[in-house]
């Protein structure tokens, strides 16, 4: 089972990735060495959204949609009002 998700920066900017371990993956956002160079900067990070997927090709299509949107679109994703890109989840 993959998760994508979508967590907020400190700084408000969003950022997007997969995991096979969420909980893991946030807490290694917020600390230490084995979180994305993007958030490192960027702490702590809240987790926003997340959405499960039966394998990683699922998960990396709709990674790859999400990481195509505007920030207003992914926002209104966040809050539930656009259809979210489960791609087959």
């Amino acid at each position: 089972m993959y998760h994508l998700y979508i967590v907020q920066c400190s700084d408000k900017t969003l950022y997007t990735g997969i995991t096979t371990d969420l909980n893991r993956r946030i807490g290694e956002h917020n600390s230490g060495n084995r979180g994305a160079k993007y958030t490192r900067a960027r702490r702590p990070v809240r987790l926003v959204y997340s959405r499960k997927f039966k394998n990683r090709v699922l998960a990396q299509a709709a990674e790859y949609r999400i990481k195509k949107l505007s920030r207003t679109e992914k926002l209104e994703m966040i809050k539930g009002k656009i259809a979210d890109l489960r791609g087959g989840a």
